[in-house]
């Protein structure tokens, strides 16, 4: 409770970093923030080209299967990949001044957070255009499962970035196993391409019941499974819990490694 109030004191913070975390990001480039909505639309077109008229995935519009699923996991992929070093990165600041380390963590992924969402709408304006439609019922579950992945993301992040700081060649592992990560989680390809055999263990990865409720809401336009939505809240929670006692354990160390 104390670590929430200290967090809630330095809200104004956290504000300040996510604004300068989105501002630097695209500072000196002509199109600046709208950057966040063609990188995903780029990767959009390349998958769409490789699985649908190459591969030929099969799924109806795929364009629109894949994205909906993409978008949440570059926002997770962000999340934890960059944020393994966002401590590191700002070792100075973390060495000179108090504050709880965990704004940092939070201030990056709430940045991510809001990049995923700026891409949503260009999700929404696909699915409006191609006239794919919405189920108002099922949008109302999208803020729920958006929740879920932020405090699943930010648990992860809080694991990173501590571990990171002890062990430096964790940024470069965690690199490679985000990308294995990417292809056993299905962004590309859904549950049903899966061996009937092997879904048990494919459903023990936190972001499979994730991205099915995803897809659920804006592509199958349908009230997404509970199942999944309680599993998801169940896994984020559970790491969230993790990523916080093991970041809080360890912040009282970082200024001794850096």
């Amino acid at each position: 409770m104390k670590t929430l109030k200290e967090i809630y004191e330095y809200r104004e913070m956290i504000f300040s970093l996510v604004h300068r975390d989105i501002r630097g990001k695209y500072k000196g480039s002509v199109l600046g923030i709208f950057w966040s909505l063609l990188n995903p639309l780029l990767q959009l077109i390349v998958y769409t080209i490789v699985f649908s008229v190459i591969m030929r995935a099969g799924y109806d519009k795929y364009y629109l299967f894949l994205f909906v699923a993409l978008v949440p996991w570059l926002f997770f992929n962000l999340s934890v990949s960059a944020g393994s070093t966002v401590i590191w990165n700002q070792k100075e600041l973390v060495n000179k001044i108090y504050f709880p380390r965990e704004v940092l963590p939070i201030a990056h992924v709430t940045a991510q957070l809001v990049n995923m969402l700026l891409s949503f709408i260009v999700i929404f304006l696909v699915v409006i255009v191609t006239g794919h439609g919405i189920n108002l019922k099922a949008i109302l579950f999208l803020p729920i499962i958006i929740v879920i992945e932020y405090l699943m993301a930010l648990g992860f992040t809080f694991l990173s970035s501590s571990i990171t700081i002890f062990f430096r060649d964790f940024e470069f592992i965690l690199a490679v196993f985000m990308m294995a990560w990417q292809f056993l989680s299905p962004v590309m390809y859904g549950v049903d391409m899966v061996p009937e055999q092997l879904r048990p263990i494919f459903m023990m990865n936190p972001l499979t019941p994730i991205l099915m409720v995803y897809r659920d809401i804006i592509y199958s336009k349908v009230v997404p499974d509970m199942k999944n939505l309680a599993t998801s809240a169940i896994f984020a929670l559970v790491i969230f819990a993790i990523g916080a006692i093991v970041f809080g354990s360890l912040k009282k160390k970082f200024s001794e490694e850096m």
